[in-house]
């Protein structure tokens, strides 16, 4: 009797069980940049532009294979941006721009959305990856930003791989440098610019056009790399690595290791990395204020992004852009230069690789 109503038990639940189907899986996204600033096409060869967007795909695939197999956003970050880091189509890493005494210093930052947590480095000058340096900075230290001696005796003690100084600079960046030290001297004065790393972006574009050899002949770029990703268990992440602005003096500190002005996530809104004149982004809180107005008003990513990048921004002055995604794995990537180096696959599969503004 007993197995008779086993049986007449497992035939009533049966066709029920046949019919549930799977939990949809979570969407994730990736986006990242690689700087923005006067870009033009008449300005990059052929060569150089296929260089550059296979550089953006290689970024991009090595970040989104992590999001695939289950990784997190935190380590979809770090793989991407360590992909762009070591590239010398870009200012991070390998390729960084030099300051005005000819020597690369690296700032990173990475931000946790679930929880919150971050961690920031700047001045560095051995560490090959300084985004790696920031993500130990946030697990493995009480504190979110280390900068300069300390932050490299950190790198130390966490086993982190160092190299010269040297492994950092490009034959043409000392180029580049020698050029606008030249300019600065000469020329460059005479309109009135006394400085490329103290002038807001519109100062100097409008110099750069009235005299395009002006700045040596470079490309002129707000070099940052940076990535945000959406993971599986919907978390978000943000991270940020620079050389900061070529020439630049003093021990200048941009906005990519500042939390809330070049770097900022929160699962809440968003994860957002910036890129530009790191003083405006610092004074204008960039990150943070996007996914503030998100909070506060109810705004979608696209449009919290856009009242800042192409509102208060612009209207004090700064240039640049950001890339933001938003737990849904909506993607944004507006900026108010020429151009802006930039890929991403969003929450729905569509992919984008882009440089110009069209």
């Amino acid at each position: 009797m007993r197995l008779l109503f086993a049986a007449l038990a497992l035939l009533m639940v049966s066709p029920v069980a046949s019919t549930a189907q799977p939990a949809p899986e979570r969407p994730i996204a990736l986006a990242l940049h690689g700087g923005a600033g006067t870009i033009l096409r008449q300005n990059l060869t052929p060569e150089r532009e296929a260089a550059v967007r296979a550089a953006l795909e290689q970024a991009l695939d090595a970040g989104y294979a992590v999001l695939q197999r289950g990784g997190t956003a935190l380590d979809a970050v770090e793989a991407t941006i360590r992909v762009l880091e070591e590239s010398p189509h870009f200012n991070a890493g390998v390729g960084a721009v030099l300051t005005d005494a000819g020597t690369a210093e690296l700032d990173a930052a990475v931000m946790d959305g679930r929880t919150r947590a971050a961690g920031a480095v700047s001045g560095i000058t051995t560490v090959r990856s300084p985004i790696q340096l920031a993500r130990r900075v946030m697990e493995r230290s009480p504190h979110v930003m280390l900068v300069g001696a300390g932050a490299e005796e950190f790198a130390g003690q966490q086993g982190l791989e160092r190299v010269t100084n040297d492994f950092f600079i490009l034959p043409e960046r000392r180029e580049q440098l020698r050029r606008m030290q030249e300019n600065r001297r000469t020329g460059f004065n005479a309109l009135g610019v006394p400085d490329p790393s103290f002038v807001s972006p519109e100062r100097f574009d409008a110099a750069l056009a009235a005299s395009p050899d002006l700045a040596g002949g470079m490309e002129h770029k707000f070099g940052t790399v940076g990535a945000v990703a959406l993971d599986r268990d919907g978390n978000l992440a943000a991270g940020t690595s620079t050389g900061g602005m070529m020439g630049k003096k003093f021990g200048r500190v941009g906005d990519a290791p500042i939390i809330g002005a070049g770097t900022y996530a929160d699962n809440a809104t968003c994860a957002v990395s910036a890129t530009g004149h790191g003083e405006y982004f610092i004074r204008a809180v960039v990150a943070h204020d996007i996914a503030s107005i998100i909070r506060y008003t109810g705004l979608s990513l696209t449009q919290a992004a856009s009242a800042v990048v192409h509102g208060s921004l612009v209207e004090m002055g700064g240039g640049g852009g950001v890339i933001a995604v938003d737990p849904q794995g909506r993607v944004t990537m507006p900026f108010n230069t020429p151009g802006m180096y930039r890929a991403a696959i969003d929450g729905a599969g569509n992919r984008t690789v882009a440089i110009f503004r069209d």
